[in-house]
């Protein structure tokens, strides 16, 4: 049999994405989520090549676990949320089971990641303006221009990081001037688009601000640079400014949006803020509206924003 498992492929990640490919035209996998695995297991294929990892065949559950444990090690040090790094994992075993008799590495017991926290315990602290601006401003200060427009939308608009560095901020801004709403469309989790409201004049300020960067280009993410490059070096190195700031990172600052945002809807304090729920009634409209904003499916999944509802 030819390298990669026969798949038409000399390259991991390609071979990798032929492979899911398949299974979803079997019905297996949705076309949105290959994509997404697609872009997961690049990672790992990229670190395997680094280690002289040229073929699926030579892909091992302990060369797995070793690269889980860095990402465990990545997510200690703040730079990775524990879900994104058990995802990392996941999405590894989705593809080998695609292609061999594959042995599953747990994310938890095998690497050591972090178990996911569903319930958010400690109000975030980009809530607060004055901290934000701290952050923005170290890191503009920096000169990382571009880390700070992400920051601003991801707590503005509560966009995810790759959403918010995709945005194509000269519609965005017409679109919000305009109809008093924001389409997300590149880059969301399992590609659903969603409308997020724009309702505050510092909405309007981080689509002007990132509309000024983006230049004649798609988005802010340099015409010569991909979104890859882009999360690896930009917005890597714009994590250290905003923790020294009190943020923990860039997925902290839309906690800080659903916060903001819960207060504006039911006219009571997010309940990890006030350490409780006022009226459950409002409470749950309100989960399911900013949810929605979110670009969640589920209402449970905000209690990693705003507080649970016991």
């Amino acid at each position: 049999m030819s390298r990669n498992y026969g798949l038409g492929s000399r390259n991991i990640a390609s071979a990798a994405r032929i492979a899911l490919d398949r299974a979803a035209q079997r019905g297996e996998l949705s076309f949105s989520s290959v994509a997404t695995l697609s872009e997961r297991f690049t990672q790992f294929a990229d670190a395997a090549r680094a280690q002289g990892i040229g073929r699926m065949e030579r892909i091992s559950p302990e060369l797995v676990q070793a690269y889980g444990q860095q990402l465990a090690a990545q997510v200690e040090r703040g730079e990775l949320s524990p879900a994104y790094a058990q995802n990392l994992v996941s999405a590894i075993n989705t593809v080998m089971h695609q292609v061999c008799d594959w042995s599953s590495v747990s994310p938890t017991k095998a690497c050591g990641i972090a178990q996911r926290c569903a319930v958010r315990d400690t109000p975030p602290l980009g809530v607060d303006r004055n901290v934000l601006e701290r952050g923005l401003e170290q890191l503009r200060g920096d000169d990382q221009l571009r880390a700070a427009a992400v920051a601003d939308l991801a707590r503005e608009l509560g966009l995810r990081s790759k959403e918010a560095a995709l945005l194509n901020a000269h519609k965005a801004l017409q679109d919000a001037r305009e109809r008093g709403l924001v389409k997300i469309v590149d880059g969301t989790k399992g590609g659903r688009p969603r409308t997020v409201p724009v309702l505050q004049e510092q909405q309007l300020s981080a689509l002007a601000n990132a509309a000024t960067l983006q230049g004649a280009g798609r988005s802010l993410i340099p015409v010569e640079q991909n979104w890859k490059q882009f999360r690896e070096n930009t917005l890597r190195q714009g994590r250290g400014p905003l923790q020294q700031a009190g943020i923990t990172g860039y997925h902290d600052l839309r906690a800080a949006y659903a916060c903001e945002r819960y207060q504006q809807l039911t006219g009571h304090p997010a309940p990890v803020i006030a350490g409780g729920i006022v009226d459950k009634d409002q409470d749950r409209v309100a989960r399911e509206q900013i949810s929605a904003e979110l670009g969640h499916g589920r209402i449970d999944v905000v209690a990693e924003y705003i507080g649970g509802r016991g």
